[in-house]
């Protein structure tokens, strides 16, 4: 009689090269937790690129501020205010705003249209990266406190007479070059910049 022997297989681990179930849902749970980190990181990112465009404006304010003082005897624009207003609203239009003689015209609109405004555009270009262009307000001397803006309302505060102190706040300056920018960021409090 012919001895036979049947062959049997053993199964070693790793030899099928499948995955467990349990390493299914460990990779399905990380890459859950990825997820959930972007889209809680991303609204914040977004922010602080906002706001750095914000300050990036700011700074080119301060520049053509020193560039009107420089083409005006060391003053400043006068008193004056444009108001903010969406993109969409095609009832402003700088061809209205007269500026002819910023010292009896609306200064802030001048300084828009003559400095802050690109080159030979017929449109109002100083516009925030949420599509508000921005409202100006030159305030003039700063002669007593400054109530710092609470809330973003993509309007440019500009004080003369004034320097930016501690913790953003804005200080009295004897000096009459002397001016200051405030703007309400929308993630990181309040900007301040001045000249000194």
């Amino acid at each position: 009689m012919a001895n036979t022997r049947k062959s049997t297989t053993k199964m070693r681990g790793g030899d099928l090269g499948g995955f467990t179930i349990i390493e299914v849902v460990l990779v399905l749970a990380i890459a859950g937790l990825i997820f959930l980190m972007v889209f809680i990181a991303l609204p914040a990112l977004q922010r602080s690129q906002r706001d750095t465009q914000r300050r990036n404006d700011m700074s080119a304010l301060a520049s053509q501020i020193t560039q009107y003082q420089s083409n005006n005897n060391g003053k400043l624009p006068k008193p004056g205010s444009v108001q903010d207003y969406d993109e969409s609203d095609t009832s402003v239009t700088m061809e209205t705003w007269s500026c002819l003689n910023m010292a009896t015209d609306n200064s802030a609109q001048c300084f828009i249209r003559n400095y802050m405004n690109a080159s030979g555009a017929a449109e109002n270009t100083f516009k925030d990266p949420d599509g508000y262009y921005y409202g100006l307000n030159f305030h003039g001397n700063m002669s007593s406190g400054v109530t710092m803006p609470t809330e973003m309302d993509y309007t440019i505060h500009v004080w003369d007479h004034a320097r930016c102190g501690e913790n953003e706040s804005v200080v009295k300056s004897d000096n009459a070059r002397d001016y200051v920018i405030v703007y309400k960021l929308e993630g990181a409090g309040t900007y301040c910049n001045d000249n000194a």
